[in-house]
């Protein structure tokens, strides 16, 4: 298998996204996450501005160069879907905090604080915590090219038997 493994991505709920149905005064949003070819994407949540997916999708890590983009839309039924922006999931340091190697260390404990800045699409501090033998990073991220909106999320890598891993 040519992939590095796999990335878990918790797709927890929307805050404030744009209005795009403007006679309900609401939106019908899904996010769709890619990542080069691979794309995997939520549920629609009907007439909601501050959706609650909490829902799971799981992409293949082939490039740990290629961007993964979470792009929000909104679902219509006669005409194409509007789109309610997008933003990058910056995975770099969370990488770079799993290739240290935390097996041992105290539960719960908070690995990296990353802040937001010009160069990633934080909303607000992002944490990497290594909590029951997982590490994983919790990020809320602003979504860029529209007026307003906010995803949260949270990564978790994973492994797999056969794939060429991170510590190659």
């Amino acid at each position: 298998m040519d992939a590095l493994g796999l990335l878990k991505i918790r797709v927890r709920r929307g805050i404030n996204l744009a209005v795009r149905d403007a006679a309900r005064g609401s939106s019908d949003p899904y996010a769709i996450v890619t990542c080069g070819a691979h794309k995997v994407k939520t549920s629609v949540v009907k007439s909601n501005l501050n959706p609650e997916w909490n829902e799971e999708l799981t992409i293949s890590i082939k490039d740990l160069n290629v961007p993964i983009v979470l792009t929000v839309h909104d679902k219509d039924t006669f005409s194409l879907d509007d789109n309610l922006g997008n933003a990058e999931i910056d995975i770099k340091p969370y990488i770079d905090c799993l290739r240290m190697g935390f097996q041992g260390v105290s539960d719960g404990i908070t690995v990296e604080r990353i802040q937001p800045s010009e160069n990633n699409c934080l909303a607000g501090e992002s944490c990497i915590i290594w909590k029951e033998e997982k590490m994983t990073q919790d990020m809320t991220l602003r979504l860029r090219k529209i007026e307003c909106g906010e995803v949260e999320l949270q990564i978790e890598w994973i492994d797999l038997p056969g794939c060429k891993g991170l510590h190659n």
